[in-house]
């Protein structure tokens, strides 16, 4: 996880063989510091898959596209988005070299790696939540969701590591500096989960079956860190589940150290 939250979100699936960038939310040039504080080489990336086309997915899409020479994966609708997004001063549409359009439901091959794309519900053209596998090893990713429908606990089951987002504390939203027209947009069924609703999950939907979870997506006004450790940590535990060190919380302003399985 090398960025999660609302100024930028950029993540890292690999195997022996093949990385993949899940999401370009930062600059081209912090994504490449944070990959090689890791000890890796950006350059060693095979392609890059995009959930959906708001900023903190895709403000640095364009420039390492350019730069690194690779595969974009993103839905047809996305792509459509992303380019009227953004369009120069002149009106021209950005193009990518090497674009590769999917549709969710199907799955198709990055290397050794087996994706598999699925609907969730947020206010985007087409958004996706992502599940990998590879060597035996299942991860998903589903964040920017505003519940969490029958057909995505089915994709989500078992994941050896599970990405989930975690965005506000009901409560500090409420009482928080947003607009009332944005704490709407949050609360509702195409928003962002709260750590109450990824807790009822945890306790009710969840099958228990990861080595790791990963809070991300992290509300820096309306949430705090401790808080969505406690609530996951308290319905988590409902199951007979006792994470200690494998429950972790993704940061914006820093990368997480890889999860090696």
């Amino acid at each position: 996880m090398l960025a999660s939250g609302s100024r930028g979100n950029c993540a890292i699936v690999a195997s022996a063989r093949t990385r993949i960038l899940v999401d370009a939310g930062i600059s081209g040039r912090e994504t490449f510091k944070r990959i090689k504080s890791l000890n890796e080489d950006p350059h060693a990336l095979s392609a890059i898959l995009i959930t959906h086309e708001h900023s903190d997915h895709i403000y640095g899409l364009a420039t390492l596209a350019k730069r690194l020479h690779i595969p974009v994966f993103m839905t047809g609708a996305t792509h459509q988005a992303w380019a009227r997004a953004m369009r120069n001063e002149n009106g021209e549409r950005p193009r990518l070299e090497k674009l590769e359009r999917f549709d969710a439901g199907h799955r198709f091959q990055v290397g050794d790696i087996e994706v598999k794309p699925f609907t969730i519900p947020h206010d985007a053209a087409d958004p996706v939540g992502f599940t990998f596998r590879a060597e035996g090893i299942k991860v998903g990713f589903a964040t920017d969701l505003g519940y969490i429908p029958a057909s995505v606990c089915d994709n989500l089951r078992g994941c050896d590591v599970l990405v989930m987002e975690s965005n506000h504390d009901l409560e500090m939203l409420r009482v928080g500096p947003y607009p009332w027209s944005v704490k709407q947009r949050v609360m509702s069924r195409v928003g962002h989960l709260s750590n109450h609703a990824l807790a009822d999950f945890f306790s009710s939907d969840y099958d228990n079956s990861a080595t790791f979870v990963v809070l991300a997506h992290l509300s820096e006004q309306n949430n705090h860190p401790e808080i969505a450790r406690r609530e996951a940590e308290k319905a988590l535990a409902v199951r007979g589940n006792l994470f200690c060190n494998r429950l972790l919380l993704a940061s914006q302003t820093e990368a997480l150290p890889p999860i090696r399985l």
